[in-house]
C-alpha cells in the first residue's frame, strides 16, 4: 500500500524575515562593540591601578627624601623647642627651598611640612599655610610613612605622608614634624588620551579580526540555513514534527555513529521502545541482531524486508540519507502487516485446502480409473479386494490418528496432509506416543497453523529425497503443548536458524512471489502467547514448539 503525504505550506504576502545569517552577523557586530567596549573600561581601570602603584612609589619617594633631609629635620627641631623657637616668617624662608626643589624633581602637584598635629608650618600652595592638614586614616604620626587615595579640594589625589624624626644617640628620634606630598589623580579622558595610541591598535585589531570571524560565521550559518530566516526555521520545525507524529507509518533515522537522530511516535510503538530512545545507540537496544541490522545499515536489504518484533510483523524500507553528497545516515520506514499476515495464513491455509482437496481428487480418479477397469474386465474378486484394501488403509489412517489426537481439526489436517505427502512422494507419520486432548477454539486454531506451517516446510524440504519421510511428534503438558516436526531433508544450516524466523527468509527464491512467511508466522504466534520455537540438527531438520494451552475443552 502507497502512503501519500500531502504538505502545504501557506504564506502572506508579508516581507520576507531577515536571513539567520544576517540576524547573526548583526548579533556578532553588536557582541564584538560590546566586548571592545568593555575592552576599554578594562584598559581604563587598569591604566588606573597602575598610576596608583607607580604615583604611590613616587610621592612616598619624595616624602621619605624631604623628610630625611638634614636640613628639614635641624627646623622642624627648632620649631618644636621652645627655647630656639623661630619666627615663621624664617621657617618658611629657610624649608621652602626645599620644598620647592622637591617639587620640581618630581611629578608631585603639592608638598607640605608640618608640625606633629598637622598645623602646615611650609607648603607649595601658601593657602595652605596655618591651616591643619586630613592625617585621618594616616599611621605619619605613629612613626610610620603611609600612602593612599584621598579627596582634596573634590579632587582624588594619590598622597604619601612621612614623619620627620629628630635626631637622637639612641637611634630612636621624636617625631618634630610630617612631610605630605599629593599628587593628582588623572580624569578618565586623561588616561585614555595617554593610552589612546596603544589602546587604538588593540581595538581597531579585536575589531577587525571579529569582524572577519563574524562573517566567516555568518557564511557558514547562510549555507548550513539555506538562507532561510528564524521564523522560517520555527514553521518548517513545526512542519517536520507534526509530519513525522501524525503518520502511522514508523520513521527512524540513524545517523553515521550509529545513534538514533530521529524517531516518531509510530516507531516507538512499533519497535516498543521508550521516548528516551533517540540519541541513543540502535546497537544498544533491545532489539536483536537482525533488526538492529537492518535499521542501521549494517545488513543489505531489498524493499519490503520482513523482520518479527515482540508480536508484531514488521516491513521495513531503508534509504540511505546524504547531504551535499555526503552520506548522512539512513532512514528506515516501518509499517505494521500483523493483520496482513494473519490473513495471508489464513489464505495460505485455503490453498493448502485446495491442494489437498486436489491430491484427493486424484488419488480417487486413480481408484475410480482401477475399480471401472476390473468392473469392464469382470473381475469381481479382485475388484472386492481393492475396494476392501482401500477402505481398510483409510480406516486405519484415520483411527491411528483419532486415537491420539482428540481435537478434531488438527486431526483433520493431519489427515489432510497425509494425502499432500503420499502425492509428493512423502512418508508422513504420527509418532506412536503422540497424545493431544480436545482444545479450546482459540487454542486449537493457533495449533493448526503452526502445525500446518511446520509440516508444509517439511515437505518442501525432504521432497525429492530418497525414502522422504515427515515425523510429528504432539504431546500435552500441564500447560504447555510440545509440538515436534522432523524432516530427513538438507536441515538448516546454522548461520540461518535465527534468520529464517525473524526476517521472512526463505531458501527457494525461484517460488514466484517469494516465500519465508510460515516460519515467521509460527514464531509470532509462540510470542504472542509466550511459547517458543526452535530448530536443531537431527536426520535433517528439527523443529521443536512449546505452546502454552488452557485447560478449557473444545465442543
Amino acid at each position: 500500500m502507497e502512503v501519500v503525504v500531502v504538505v502545504v505550506f501557506v504564506t502572506s504576502g508579508r516581507r520576507r524575515d531577515p536571513s539567520l545569517a544576517g540576524q547573526v552577523l548583526v548579533l556578532q557586530l553588536a557582541v564584538i562593540l560590546g566586548v571592545l567596549a568593555l575592552v576599554a573600561v578594562i584598559s581604563l581601570r587598569q591604566s588606573g591601578v597602575t598610576f596608583e602603584q607607580q604615583a604611590g612609589a613616587q610621592v612616598r619617594s619624595v616624602a621619605e627624601y624631604v623628610a630625611n633631609s638634614s636640613q628639614v629635620r635641624t627646623k622642624l627641631e627648632e620649631v618644636a623647642d621652645p627655647s630656639t623657637r623661630t619666627a615663621a616668617s624664617d621657617t618658611v624662608n629657610q624649608l621652602a627651598p626645599a620644598v620647592e626643589s622637591a617639587l620640581s624633581l618630581s611629578s608631585a602637584s603639592e608638598i607640605d611640612i608640618t608640625t606633629p598635629d598637622g598645623e602646615v608650618l611650609v607648603s607649595s600652595d601658601p593657602l595652605r599655610v596655618g591651616t591643619h592638614a586630613d592625617l585621618d586614616g594616616s599611621g605619619a604620626q605613629g612613626g610610620r610613612g603611609w600612602s593612599g587615595l584621598r579627596e582634596v579640594d573634590a579632587q582624588t589625589v594619590v598622597a604619601a605622608h612621612a614623619p620627620v624624626l629628630s635626631d637622637d644617640d639612641s637611634g630612636e628620634g621624636d617625631l618634630v614634624g610630617l612631610v605630605l606630598v599629593e599628587q593628582n589623580y588623572p580624569s578618565a579622558w586623561q588616561r585614555l588620551t595617554d593610552s589612546a595610541a596603544d589602546l587604538a591598535v588593540f581595538l581597531g585589531v579585536g575589531a577587525l579580526l571579529g569582524v572577519l570571524g563574524t562573517y566567516v560565521i555568518s557564511r557558514v550559518v547562510r549555507r548550513r540555513t539555506r538562507g532561510l530566516g528564524a521564523s522560517e526555521i520555527s514553521r518548517l520545525a513545526d512542519h517536520r514534527e507534526a509530519l513525522l507524529h501524525s503518520i502511522r507509518e514508523g520513521v527512524l533515522a540513524v545517523g553515521t555513529d550509529g545513534r538514533i537522530t530521529m524517531v516518531n511516535d509510530a516507531a516507538l510503538r512499533l519497535l516498543d521502545l521508550d521516548a528516551d530512545a533517540l540519541g541513543q545507540p540502535v546497537a544498544r537496544l533491545a532489539l536483536g541482531k537482525e533488526v538492529v541490522s537492518l535499521l542501521d545499515g549494517s545488513a543489505a536489504v531489498d524493499e519490503d524486508a520482513v523482520a518479527v518484533v515482540a508480536d508484531r510483523v514488521l516491513v521495513f524500507n531503508r534509504r540511505s540519507a546524504s547531504s551535499r553528497g555526503r552520506g548522512i545516515g539512513t532512514v528506515t520506514t516501518m509499517r505494521d502487516r500483523t493483520e496482513l499476515v494473519s490473513l495471508q495464513s489464513q489464505l495460505s491455509s485455503n490453498l493448502s485446502i485446495t491442494d489437498t482437496l486436489r491430491a484427493q481428487t486424484h488419488e480417487f480418479s486413480n481408484h475410480l480409473h482401477t475399480i471401472s477397469g476390473l468392473v469392464q474386465l469382470e473381475e469381481y474378486a479382485e475388484l472386492r479386494s481393492l475396494v476392501g484394501t482401500l477402505a481398510r488403509r483409510r480406516a486405519e489412517t484415520s483411527d491411528f490418528v483419532t486415537a491420539r489426537v482428540k481435537d478434531l481439526a488438527v486431526a483433520a489436517l493431519l489427515l489432510a496432509k497425509s494425502s499432500v505427502a503420499d502425492e509428493h512422494g512423502v512418508c508422513l507419520e504420527l509418532t506412536e506416543d503422540s497424545a493431544l486432548p480436545a482444545l479450546a477454539p482459540g487454542d486449537s486454531a493457533d495449533l493448526t497453523t503452526v502445525l500446518g506451517n511446520l509440516i508444509e516446510n517439511a515437505l518442501d524440504a525432504c521432497r525429492g529425497v530418497e525414502g522422504a519421510e515427515v515425523t510429528v511428534s504432539l504431546q500435552a503438558g500441564l500447560s504447555y503443548l510440545h509440538i515436534e516436526v522432523a524432516d530427513n531433508g538438507p536441515g538448516v544450516p546454522e548461520e540461518l536458524r535465527e534468520a529464517i524466523f525473524v526476517r521472512g527468509f526463505s531458501t527457494k527464491p525461484d517460488v514466484p512471489g517469494g516465500r519465508g512467511i510460515g516460519l515467521p508466522l509460527v514464531q509470532l504466534i509462540c510470542a504472542q502467547r509466550g511459547g517458543s520455537i526452535e530448530v536443531h540438527q537431527g536426520k535433517g531438520a528439527v523443529f521443536s514448539v512449546r505452546l502454552p494451552y488452557s485447560s478449557r475443552v473444545s465442543t
